[in-house]
């Protein structure tokens, strides 16, 4: 089993859209017995809030579930336990390896590291911006690409 962790700072707004969204790309390719998908937030203010409205709203719309989801904080033994840890931006990036000491973290990468198009390498935080469509469109693109990446590496 593939295991892939989405993480972003409280893990109410970007961290669980891009949960949501692989979920919903692994069962369009029936993939959910391969692959396994979570998020995380590096803070701790949401721990067992559901996503953030904004969030649910752009999922709704475009019929993705995010039934079930609620804020946790990234702990150290995801660090070890994921295949692919996936941070929104540079400051989840960097919380993301102090959490790791000296485990190795080359499975540890930004979500726009897998969608060059864009003219930023960090998902803007829709929480502060409230631009839940760009930062929709951001996820989704780096969510497919990933998941091509996955499905080439381990021939799926």
């Amino acid at each position: 089993m593939v295991k892939v962790l989405f993480v972003c700072l409280g893990n109410i707004c970007r961290s669980p859209m891009a949960e949501a969204v692989m979920r919903h790309l692994i069962a369009e390719e029936g993939l959910e017995d391969k692959i396994t998908v979570d998020s995380a937030g590096t803070g701790d203010w949401h721990i067992g809030k559901p996503p953030h409205q904004g969030t649910r709203e752009i999922l709704t719309k475009n019929q993705i579930s995010y039934e079930g989801q609620t804020a946790r904080q990234l702990l150290e033994q995801d660090i070890s336990s994921f295949d692919y840890i996936i941070g929104m931006d540079a400051e989840n990036i960097g919380n993301i390896k102090r959490l790791a000491g000296d485990f190795p973290t080359n499975h540890i990468k930004r979500l726009l590291d897998y969608a060059k198009e864009f003219s930023t390498s960090d998902v803007p935080d829709p929480y502060y911006t409230g631009n839940f469509d760009e930062v929709y469109e951001m996820v989704t693109e780096g969510c497919r690409n990933l998941l091509s990446e996955i499905k080439h590496e381990y021939q799926l």
